[in-house]
């Protein structure tokens, strides 16, 4: 399969535009605004937290907001929206890198997408607490993942309905990294991008993992979009992981179909996507 846009890209921004349904006073992120947000890539490991700070600040994050977890030497950014219920669904994306390049594509694009959200679904009525979490140390084996779901009771893990992980937009169409994905969560994710006319399959990506694998072990459903081409690996872990190769199109229909995805969550019944 390849992972270039099989449409136009002005028509799938056009059709992907028009397929959520939002309260008048949410703000619906654009191209130029994610474009933005690029301009000022943290490049430098340790100005990694405190950029995902400022951005989530510029989203309207209050600055006492945002806490800083740490496991075992692991440090996560976490935001959270209470909705009063402990039914709970996780938003995630790793801030660190592969300390090659600047990082832009793996993952500053999935943490500017997560400070997107926060800005949408901050101003949207939410029926599940839903958890905001920049993930560190993933480039060293899923660390900040795998830290935050051991710190789940295990009485409390049927109160996680879903766990969505965006790692690596802005080269291509957005789709499912299959092998980090749970059947139930990966299938809805295919009925929402068809509802919304998004050209979206699961890829088997060999050797990859992402941070929904630590929540898909612990039997939360969770699935991890992506938008890297089928030439990934010029760019993922290279010193051309620049701003300059991000496509702020890519970016912006991932967001729109990560909100997507979150909305349907929001509505379902926690269990809704669990075993299957």
């Amino acid at each position: 399969m390849s992972y270039r846009w099989v449409a136009p890209l002005p028509l799938i921004v056009t059709l992907i535009s028009a397929g959520f349904t939002q309260n008048p006073q949410a703000h619906i992120s654009t191209i130029p605004e994610i474009q933005e947000d690029f301009q000022n890539v943290p490049c430098r490991p340790k100005d990694r937290p405190s950029g995902v700070q400022a951005l989530f600040e510029k989203m309207g994050a209050p600055a006492d907001s945002l806490s800083v977890e740490k496991f075992q030497g692991v440090e996560n950014l976490v935001l959270r929206r209470d909705s009063g219920s402990q039914e709970t669904i996780v938003i995630g994306a790793h801030y660190d890198y592969a300390e090659r390049g600047c990082g832009a594509v793996d993952n500053w694009t999935g943490i500017v997408t997560l400070a997107h959200l926060y800005r949408t679904i901050s101003m949207l009525p939410v029926h599940k607490t839903v958890l905001f979490v920049a993930f560190g140390n993933e480039e060293r084996g899923l660390l900040g993942s795998n830290a935050m779901v051991r710190t789940i009771p295990k009485q409390n893990i049927p109160n996680y309905c879903a766990m969505i992980n965006v790692d690596s937009f802005g080269l291509a169409r957005p789709f499912a990294m299959e092998n980090s994905s749970s059947t139930g969560l990966l299938a809805q994710a295919r009925k929402i991008a068809e509802e919304l006319k998004l050209p979206f399959d699961g890829v088997p990506i060999p050797g990859a993992d992402a941070d929904s694998s630590s929540f898909k072990a612990a039997g939360i459903p969770a699935v991890t979009l992506s938008g890297v081409s089928s030439d990934w690996r010029l760019v993922l872990h290279t010193t051309n992981d620049q701003a300059s190769k991000v496509i702020p199109a890519s970016v912006y229909v991932g967001y729109r179909l990560a909100l997507s995805i979150w909305n349907s969550a929001d509505a379902a019944p926690c269990d809704a996507f669990r075993g299957r």
